[in-house]
C-alpha cells in the first residue's frame, strides 16, 4: 500500500507539477528508503505492542484475529490513509492532466490532436491501473470493516450456553 502512495505522489510530481524524470529519478532513494522505514516501523510496533494473535480454528497469527481493536490501529486505519492519500495524489494528478489537455486542445496548431491524443493514452492507462488496485483495495478494506462490526457476534454466536 505504501507503494501505492508513493506511485501516485510520484504520478503527481510528474503530472502536477510538472517534474521531469530525472527530477523524480533522483528521489528515488528517498521513495525506497520511504517504502521500507514506513512498514518497518509500523511492524516494531506491532510486535512492541504484542499486537500479533493467533486464529484459534486455523493457527493463523495475524494483527487483529481476536482483538479489534488492533485490527483497526494497525490493518484499518494505515490501509485506509494510504489509500486516501494516493487516491488524493492521484486525482490531483489528472486534474492537471485535464488542464494540460484542455490548454492544448485550445492552443491548435500543427500536431497538437495528435499531443492531445497521446496525452489521452495515457490518462486512460493511468486510469485503468488506478482501478485495478484501488477497487480491490477497497473491497479488501470493505471485509475487514465487515469483520470488525460482525467479530463479537460470530464469537458469542459460537459460544455455550452450558447451565450452572
Amino acid at each position: 500500500s505504501i507503494w501505492w502512495v508513493i506511485l501516485s505522489f510520484t504520478w503527481f510530481l510528474a503530472a502536477g507539477l510538472k517534474w521531469g524524470n530525472e527530477a523524480i529519478a533522483s528521489y528515488a532513494q528517498l521513495f525506497h528508503l520511504a517504502a521500507w522505514v514506513i512498514p518497518s516501523v509500523q511492524t516494531i510496533a506491532v510486535l512492541i505492542s504484542g499486537a500479533v494473535d493467533g486464529d484459534p480454528i486455523s493457527g493463523i497469527c495475524y494483527v487483529g484475529n481476536m482483538d479489534m481493536d488492533n485490527l483497526r490501529t494497525f490493518v484499518l486505519a494505515p490501509l485506509i490513509a494510504y489509500l486516501v492519500i494516493g487516491f488524493s495524489f492521484l486525482l490531483a494528478g489528472f486534474v492537471s492532466l485535464f488542464r494540460i489537455r484542455n490548454v492544448i486542445k485550445k492552443q491548435g496548431g500543427a500536431g497538437a490532436g495528435s499531443k492531445a491524443d497521446k496525452l489521452e493514452k495515457l490518462m486512460i492507462r493511468i486510469g485503468i491501473f488506478s482501478v485495478l488496485y484501488t477497487v480491490p483495495a477497497t473491497i479488501v478494506i470493505a471485509c475487514y470493516l465487515y469483520e470488525n462490526a460482525f467479530h463479537d457476534d460470530w464469537l458469542h454466536s459460537l459460544t455455550c450456553n452450558c447451565p450452572n
